[in-house]
């Protein structure tokens, strides 16, 4: 069997949980089945792995039209594939056209969905309208839709009431606890100014509105004054959400120490290190399909509190592997708080608990790590979407 494997995000070029998804898959999918992966971006040394870049004469294009104009480019060079598989909305038109060019099934992955994520025509402008268009014609449209969480799946069919839901599938994101485990690096840690013999409070994440990271910075004002907190924190979608992201560290910087904030991509070692030193990962999330870096975080034995929004929950076992943070939200696809203060308090309460208790968080982290383990392995997750890739070409 021959895929296609389409995306935008892809080793080295990768700035979030998909692009770690599809990297890690292809690995466990190539030990038995030809996978060939057309990715954005510049070139790529890894055999059947082919990149793309915009279109010249689209170097000025609206960013949704450089997609479109990217996504042509992989069509054109697609031949002798029995599934083409897309991950979100940028590869998706790519996944359609081909599906149709070639008369072979099209599987994507819903990573997020463009109808959660308003905040983005910020970012795009009248591009969110093409970049919302083109996800609707393809979730219509896929032979099958895999959603990465229960959560997500009912997402899917609530945002795309068109789609069949015999069509959309749950294999969950997974994690390699091979790669991602405990390291122990004190002189590292004391370099970016953490001190392990406090406790701490770390996030990881791109700064975009469905993080929630202004929470969190409120959230954090509550703490007791001996709680770290370590940001990990870059990639802004736009210069407002920076702003005020700088803001808040600034005031926090003002009354309280150890607020130390990292805006580089930190190599996997290092950020591992981070983790295990963590007293907690927090994931404040107002929209999170399933959060692999809560995986990650787990894997290197973190405590986790996580938003009770989207897949998180599937993810971390309230009272055993972290805690969850309730939220009521508007039901307007933004995710908004009904109560913001109520929120940023819920979030402080909790972590204010489990920073606090540094053995009961070590008993999280431990659990959380055994939960990795045996319940998100990628060897798993490969064969059953290898198993779908059969079952949509017998």
């Amino acid at each position: 069997m021959r895929v296609e494997m389409i995306t935008k995000e892809y080793p080295p070029e990768i700035y979030g949980g998909a692009g770690v998804h599809v990297a890690e898959l292809v690995t466990a999918l190539r030990r038995d089945v030809d996978v060939r992966v057309r990715a954005f971006g510049g070139e790529r040394e890894e055999p059947g792995t082919f990149a793309y870049r915009t279109p010249q004469s689209l170097a000025s294009a609206n960013p949704a039209l450089q997609t479109l104009g990217t996504d042509l480019e992989i069509v054109a060079a697609i031949s002798d594939a029995d599934v083409v598989h897309s991950h979100t909305w940028y590869a998706n038109f790519a996944g359609h056209l081909a599906s149709q060019l070639h008369g072979i099934p099209h599987v994507l992955t819903a990573h997020s969905l463009e109808p959660l994520r308003p905040w983005k025509a910020e970012q795009l402008g009248g591009g969110y309208a093409v970049s919302s268009g083109i996800e609707k014609l393809a979730y219509e449209n896929a032979a099958a839709v895999i959603a990465v969480s229960a959560g997500m799946r009912a997402d899917i069919l609530r945002s795309y009431p068109a789609v069949d839901p015999t069509r959309v599938r749950v294999i969950h994101n997974g994690i390699d606890v091979d790669k991602w485990h405990p390291v122990q690096n004190d002189a590292f840690l004391q370099s970016i100014g953490m001190d392990p013999s406090r406790p701490s409070v770390v996030f990881v994440g791109r700064i975009t509105r469905q993080k929630g990271l202004p929470y969190l910075l409120r959230a954090v004002a509550m703490l007791p004054p001996e709680v770290q907190l370590i940001l990990c924190a870059g990639a802004p979608d736009t210069p407002e959400i920076m702003a005020e992201v700088q803001e808040g560290v600034r005031l926090l910087q003002q009354t309280r120490e150890g607020v130390v904030w990292i805006e580089r991509m930190l190599p996997r070692e290092e950020l591992s290190a981070i983790l295990t030193a963590a007293t907690t990962f927090v994931c404040p999330s107002v929209y999170e399909p399933l959060g692999i870096v809560n995986l990650e975080a787990m894997a290197c034995g973190a405590a986790v509190v996580g938003t009770a929004t989207g897949g998180i929950p599937e993810v971390v076992a309230d009272g055993v592997t972290g805690r969850l943070v309730p939220i009521d939200q508007v039901q307007d696809g933004t995710g908004t708080p009904v109560d913001p203060d109520r929120f940023v308090s819920d979030l402080a309460a909790v972590l204010t608990e489990v920073a606090t208790d540094p053995v009961r968080a070590r008993e999280y982290g431990d659990a959380g790590r055994e939960r990795a383990r045996t319940d998100f392995s990628w060897g798993a997750i490969a064969d059953t979407t290898r198993a779908l890739y059969a079952e949509l070409t017998a």
